[in-house]
């Protein structure tokens, strides 16, 4: 299972990333948002990369860290970062070649959830299968395992798995629990191969290392075998999927939006569709964003055919945040307590902010300000409305191209 299509579409945008050159704020640039009763501007840094030429920021706390990923120099491996202030800090690795943070880690205590490659060969050669593959650069090339991470106090420490060989840490929330995903011991004749082992959704005590497995969804008395936890908010409650082993990322696994409440498992309604039905983040207030495919035969063949959808109670309906105009597909990313959800509309890669039930282009405002740099990806927004991601430096005119430089930034409101 995986974010950003996520899965599919994740793997063009966050298998690029960041500037060269150390650490350090580049230019940057003010935007205004205009509308009928409000003129909003943003401050936007531009950050500087581990020394590679393509970073992302995937996600924002309350204390305004961006967090994410960055290639070193040479651009042949990429890994977890954390841009503070002027600061660019790499957590390093678990002994494998890459790590990333990849999903909302809401934590204002100094600690960060993610994923890292280690330095165990995996031995049922899962490594192009797992999870990780959709979101590091080597897709699995080094044939290690890939296991989830928590961060704190400059160290990067593995979380276990419910048996198996592989994990993967997710979102994070402000009392340190960590929601993910984790195999088993048992092998799953659901698997698309290279997968072999299935997986359940868990979570974590960042302090303690304890994981504890969540329930699957039992549908008509059949128990799903696999799923996976993305996010979970201040209160403890989870969101995720429940499904089939499937290729470990998305699709099928996703049969089942699902949200975990005081311990329970709880089916989300969806919009018809039987695979990539996906909830991303949840916020305290318990408003719930995820994307969800659209009945029909890519669905039924498991492509992409989702939209953005929030569920403001998760006991009913979604209602459809849809799409910026002109574009067929898109995915939320985050939401903060003010309910503001930020997202990417494809196939124009344009980055969007929904406010008030209304949506508006974010990377078009920006390359009004900054014409220099277009924003491709989106990781997250905390309460402040700071909102941070991925831009590509233009070059020639276009983007992407082969020679672009992919750059972490944050944006800041001006009050």
């Amino acid at each position: 299972m995986n974010r950003r299509a996520w899965f599919a579409i994740t793997v063009v945008l966050f298998a690029a990333c960041s500037t060269p050159g150390g650490n350090g704020a580049m230019p940057s640039a003010q935007l205004a948002q205009s509308g009928r009763r409000a003129h909003q501007t943003y401050t936007i840094h531009f950050f500087r990369s581990l020394g590679g030429t393509n970073s992302a920021a995937n996600s924002i706390n309350g204390a305004g860290w961006a967090m994410g990923l960055s290639f070193l120099k040479g651009n042949a491996t990429a890994h977890a970062a954390i841009w503070r202030g002027r600061s660019a800090i790499d957590l390093e690795t678990l002994g494998g070649p890459n790590s990333a943070i990849e999903w909302p880690v809401s934590n204002d205590n100094g600690y960060a959830s993610g994923i890292s490659e280690t330095a165990t060969p995996d031995p049922l050669g899962e490594s192009k299968g797992w999870s990780c593959h959709a979101f590091l650069p080597d897709g699995g090339s080094s044939g290690d395992t890939c296991l989830g991470f928590v961060w704190h106090g400059g160290h990067m420490t593995a979380l276990p798995t419910a048996g198996g060989n592989n994990g993967y840490a997710a979102g994070m929330n402000q009392s340190g629990t960590i929601a993910g995903w984790a195999e088993t011991s048992q092998k799953d004749a659901t698997c698309v191969a290279p997968q072999q082992l299935q997986f359940v959704p868990v979570t974590w005590n960042a302090s303690t290392l304890h994981v504890r497995r969540l329930p699957t969804l039992a549908v008509n008395g059949k128990t799903d075998p696999d799923g996976a936890a993305t996010a979970v908010n201040r209160s403890g409650e989870v969101v995720g999927i429940s499904g089939i082993c499937d290729q470990a990322v998305g699709r099928f696994t996703a049969r089942h939006a699902v949200a975990w409440i005081d311990g329970k498992v709880l089916k989300l309604q969806t919009i018809g569709g039987i695979s990539w039905n996906t909830p991303a983040a949840i916020n305290d207030r318990g408003q719930i964003v995820g994307f969800l495919n659209k009945p029909g035969k890519d669905d039924r063949a498991g492509n992409p055919d989702f939209i953005s959808a929030i569920w403001d109670d998760a006991r009913k309906a979604p209602a459809v945040i849809g799409t910026l105009p002109g574009d067929a597909l898109s995915e939320p990313t985050s939401i903060n307590d003010r309910g503001v959800v930020l997202g990417v509309s494809f196939p124009s890669s344009h980055v969007y902010l929904w406010k008030n039930r209304k949506m508006t282009d974010f990377t078009t405002l920006v390359a009004a300000a900054y014409p220099k740099y277009a924003v491709v990806s989106v990781g997250g927004i905390n309460d402040d409305g700071q909102i941070a991601g991925q831009a590509c430096l233009l070059v020639s005119g276009s983007c992407p191209s082969s020679n672009a430089t992919y750059v972490a930034f944050l944006a800041t409101p001006n009050r």
